[in-house]
């Protein structure tokens, strides 16, 4: 089953066109990593795939991706993007994810904080839930805010780099805990270490301008020649590294 298609859809700025022609589905069981150049419109798709951001075309949500009113989809936005110095506790920050079922006045039940509380306990920050976000680590603040997109639980969770600022062993963990998410929720995650992702997803989504999807994690040359996207792929220790060459016009496998 789908949960969002996008068909034809493009969004531009100011004239400037970040996104065009992009034909997409994302089914109820997908894995998805999203790569591309910086600037090839990753975060545009992110913005658009959440319906922050005008667009043409066409994105249909189906009816399961809704509770009442609600648009059962969790983000977890880059670090950047989020207001350190904002006066809220880690607790607080994680349950703020349920303002869209609670809204911003009411109360957060007994309930709610147990389910907080879960997911520090999963993420290992338990001890830091009643911490300012602007006293604790760049790891930290990234598990809260994993805690915070998923505690509606959604049917759909969109990652943006949700690798920056966490050590390898919290990448590992980080990475054993998104596979164990996708069981009940599709997944969108952009990252940009196409290496280590491609071990992860189960397939990948190349934007630069145009999106291209690869039904597989595994990036070969025989798989991109069709988009004119030479690849090299090398291997260090047990993690494959893909490296994609530099190539012009649309095509959109361009990898910093």
């Amino acid at each position: 089953m789908n949960l969002v298609e996008l068909h034809d859809a493009g969004v531009s700025y100011d004239g400037y066109e970040a996104l065009r022609h992009v034909e997409l589905e994302i089914a109820d069981d997908d894995f998805l990593g999203v790569i591309g150049p910086n600037g090839g419109g990753k975060t545009t798709l992110v913005k658009a795939i959440l319906g922050t951001v005008p667009h043409t075309g066409t994105i249909r949500y189906a009816p399961e991706l809704y509770r009442g009113t609600e648009r059962l989809i969790g983000y977890m936005p880059q670090q950047s993007d989020f207001d350190r110095a904002f006066p809220i506790s880690i607790q607080e920050t994680v349950l703020s994810g349920l303002q869209g079922r609670r809204g911003l006045v009411s109360r957060y039940t007994a309930e709610d904080r147990k389910k907080a509380t879960e997911l520090l306990e999963m993420a290992g920050i338990a001890e830091a839930a009643r911490h300012p976000i602007g006293e604790v680590s760049g790891g930290q603040m990234q598990r809260a805010l994993l805690c915070r997109a998923v505690i509606a639980e959604p049917r759909l969770l969109i990652l943006d780099e949700p690798a920056n600022f966490v050590d390898n062993k919290f990448e590992n963990e980080l990475y054993r805990l998104l596979r164990e998410l996708n069981r009940r929720m599709a997944i969108v995650m952009v990252s940009h270490d196409v290496g280590t992702i491609t071990s992860v997803v189960k397939e990948i989504v190349c934007v630069n301008r145009r999106v291209h999807r690869h039904r597989s994690n595994r990036l070969t040359e025989e798989q991109l020649r069709n988009y004119d996207c030479p690849i090299q792929i090398l291997s260090h220790g047990h993690i494959p590294h893909t490296i994609l060459e530099h190539h012009p016009g649309d095509c959109c496998c361009d990898h910093e």
